[in-house]
């Protein structure tokens, strides 16, 4: 079954199909982001799959063809600030809710990636592994990763020695050094890092 025809599936009972993803759960800075996409029945985009899979210039490709032929889509944020308050599941959650509600529409269905889903007004299903099922998913989960991507550029204009625009503020090797040699900035989730220097402190 193609990535498209598993949304044709949901169609014959829900008309009105929404795939919806989010990006930047792990990272230990910056915002998460989630968008919402809803296609029509006969539309279909050559070469979308799990963002993960595809390579930065494939996803910035791809990322302005499902703009152009999704009939609705949206792409929202909850904050640093929100995720230090209310957690990074419930943060998550909190994006793909808006991205849902700044859709345009009222689907029918909502396709989830992942096991949970966000509390939105119409019927909604989690797909474990869905942004290598459906298209709508994967579409969104592109345009999610894609987005967040180029917020950490941004970032990394303001805080150029932590080098966002490498690590795009997840915890690889090179961005703890520039924790242990600068800091944090305001765009690190401090509550990430708890573990890292309680480690620290007892070595």
């Amino acid at each position: 079954m193609t990535l498209a025809e598993f949304d044709s599936e949901y169609r014959k009972a829900y008309p009105v199909v929404c795939g919806v993803d989010e990006a930047g759960r792990g990272p230990l800075a910056g915002d998460v982001y989630a968008a919402a996409v809803v296609f029509a029945p006969d539309t279909v985009i050559e070469g979308i799959n799990d963002s993960k899979k595809l390579t930065a210039k494939k996803r910035e490709k791809l990322f302005d063809e499902i703009k152009e032929k999704a009939l609705f889509w949206s792409i929202q944020i909850a904050t640093v600030e929100e995720i230090e308050d209310i957690n990074i599941l419930n943060s998550a959650m909190l994006a793909m809710k808006r991205a849902v509600e700044n859709l345009g529409t009222q689907p029918d269905i909502v396709l989830v990636d992942g096991n949970k889903t966000p509390e939105v007004q119409c019927k909604s299903v989690s797909v474990i592994g869905g942004d290598a099922k459906s298209q709508s998913i994967a579409a969104a989960s592109i345009l999610a990763k894609v987005a967040r991507d180029r917020y950490m550029f941004e970032i990394a204009k303001e805080y150029p020695q932590w080098q966002f625009e490498r690590h795009k503020g997840y915890g690889t090797k090179l961005h703890y050094e520039m924790i242990d040699k600068f800091g944090v900035t305001p765009v690190h989730r401090s509550s990430f890092l708890k573990k890292y220097y309680a480690k620290k402190n007892k070595t």
